[in-house]
């Protein structure tokens, strides 16, 4: 049986990464495709899991728009897909890689594995482009790996059969619990990244930032920008906000942030020192998909800057707190929690898996012959 996997961005590598080590390491006939849609930031978290990629596409390198990376990635799979001929294809999640790769799949009648189904907000805008990407995914799928309860039951309502539809967990805790354990074994990894946060003042709670949304740009990031420069003002916290890339992110966060003095602007993070970044600090104010995941695992209350969310399993549970991307709800919500007004119930468990769940996906992919 021959298995594709096709990987664009960071976030997929780390959450296929367990996906990858788990059928290697049953002796399946794994090819893994890089398609370059994150090529440099990817390439350590290869090397952190030790995978080894065996196609690399050039998409950056072709695309200057959502549609060129799109066609690029079609056309590009596509060559691979008639040479290859894969028995199935395993994606992930809602990026523009992953449903590039399933329409060129479909194309050549090669059956899709979506790992990472069923998650909605039910807006094509928000989150944009991944709340079409995922849709568009789960309708070319021939197996859909859910990672909760709920994201089947929005499957099943759609029309699928429970056939297709298989309740996994989240890769991303699987990721992260095999992450944990390599840190923690490793004196001196460990030493280099306290080395690499010793700016942070001891005593002194601290909030992890991350912000990287489309939906947000422009005026969602001066109001993201200036619910920070007000928490910045207070004497008991501080802010390490690691600044993603895309010109419109770094451009408004340098000019409206860039001499706050409790305010640490710094350089992407790679993935173990994120996770170090994650456990020492007090509480993550965030628009990523996959903290929302990651965190409850570290047992940290996460604050997410949208006003929809399509893991709402964090926010029954009282992981995950929904705050929106205007400056005075931030800024209200965060300080009532910081000030004990609002009682902030711990975390104690995580909603979105058991650290099994690559497991269970082999399982299912291996049985299907």
């Amino acid at each position: 049986m021959k298995i594709l996997i096709v990987i664009g961005t960071r976030p997929e590598a780390i959450k296929m990464a367990p996906v990858v080590m788990e059928l290697r390491r049953r002796g399946a006939d794994v090819t893994v495709c890089s398609t370059g849609q994150h090529a440099e930031m990817m390439e350590p978290i290869f090397a952190f899991f030790g995978i080894a990629v065996d196609v690399r596409l050039e998409a950056m390198a072709h695309a200057g728009s959502l549609s060129q990376l799109f066609a690029y990635v079609v056309g590009a799979l596509d060559k691979h897909l008639e040479a290859s001929r894969p028995d199935i294809a395993l994606v992930h999640g809602d990026t523009s890689s992953a449903a590039a790769a399933a329409v060129a799949c479909f194309h050549r009648m090669v059956p899709v594995g979506h790992v990472e189904a069923g998650l909605r907000t039910y807006d094509f805008a928000a989150p944009f482009p991944e709340e079409f990407n995922r849709r568009l995914v789960d309708i070319s799928a021939s197996v859909l790996f859910a990672p909760t309860e709920g994201a089947a039951a929005n499957l099943r309502q759609e029309g699928p059969s429970d056939k297709r539809i298989v309740v996994t967990g989240n890769t991303v805790i699987d990721a992260l619990l095999k992450a944990c354990a390599i840190i923690d074994a490793d004196a001196a990894l460990n030493r280099n990244l306290a080395a690499r946060f010793s700016f942070l003042r001891p005593g002194v709670r601290t909030i992890l930032v991350t912000a990287h949304r489309r939906e947000s740009f422009g005026e969602g990031f001066r109001q993201i920008c200036a619910a920070l420069a007000e928490l910045a003002g207070r004497s008991d916290v501080q802010i390490v906000y690691p600044v993603h890339l895309n010109p419109n992110v770094k451009g408004p966060v340098h000019e409206l942030l860039g001499k706050r003095e409790n305010v640490h602007l710094i350089e992407p993070l790679d993935y173990p020192e994120f996770i170090y970044a994650m456990r020492r600090a007090d509480l993550i104010l965030t628009d990523s998909g996959g903290v929302q995941e990651e965190a409850p695992s570290l047992g940290k209350p996460v604050f997410v800057m949208r006003d929809k969310t399509e893991r709402p399993e964090g926010v029954a549970a009282g992981c995950i707190t929904m705050v929106g991307n205007r400056a005075g709800r931030i800024v209200e919500v965060l300080s009532n929690y910081l000030d004990g007004k609002d009682g902030g119930a711990p975390v104690t468990a995580n909603p979105y898996g058991d650290g099994r769940a690559a497991a269970r996906i082999a399982d299912a992919v291996l049985k299907s012959g």
